[in-house]
């Protein structure tokens, strides 16, 4: 940041009196500008015994398969988030939505949030940020391929927790993706 959003005066970053971490301060208006985490919220659609995942169409992770899932918008609740992202994605609609893994990915100031749901109906088609949309079952997800770490930690939980037939809230934090994973063709 190098101008104000207030003033458009230039900024500079220091601490401000009474704070504990470098923020941007406007130097002409005083305006402190504070930057806080984005939330990505998303689905787990699951029909019957199987789940649904999209093929990335776009970067971050183009081709790999994640979970319908994304930014949230200003005035709109994490859950109609989740539920927009799924429509936007996968062209699929959920009900029953109920609040399942959540994770904090503080090395890039992100928090995710995913929602077990139920498909409504099988009309579910690739959105334009999908290659392809397709359910699966457990012993079929692509593992190797999946986009993120808050996916295949999802799915993991998922499956553990339906022989159980028990869904608990998860609450973890993430370390940093590895890179020079494959990536697929």
């Amino acid at each position: 940041m190098k101008f104000c959003n207030q003033c458009g005066g230039p900024v500079a970053e220091l601490i401000p009196e009474g704070d504990n971490r470098p923020r941007f301060v406007c130097g002409s208006c005083s305006t402190i500008h504070y930057q806080n985490p984005r939330i990505v919220a998303g689905c787990l659609p699951v029909w019957e015994d199987r789940v649904l995942l999209c093929r990335r169409a776009i970067e971050p992770r183009r081709g790999y398969w994640t979970l319908p899932a994304g930014f949230m918008e200003n005035g709109e609740t994490t859950q109609q988030a989740a539920e927009r992202e799924t429509l936007e994605e996968a062209c699929a609609r959920v009900r029953g939505l109920q609040l399942y893994t959540l994770f904090d990915l503080p090395h890039i100031s992100q928090v995710y949030m995913f929602f077990r749901a139920e498909l409504v109906d099988l009309a579910f088609s690739p959105g334009s940020e999908s290659l392809e949309v397709a359910l699966f079952h457990q012993r079929d997800i692509p593992w190797s391929a999946l986009a993120f770490p808050t996916v295949g930690r999802t799915l993991e939980c998922f499956f553990a927790d339906r022989e159980q037939q028990t869904f608990p809230v998860r609450n973890e934090s993430l370390a940093p993706m590895r890179v020079g994973t494959p990536r697929p063709v």
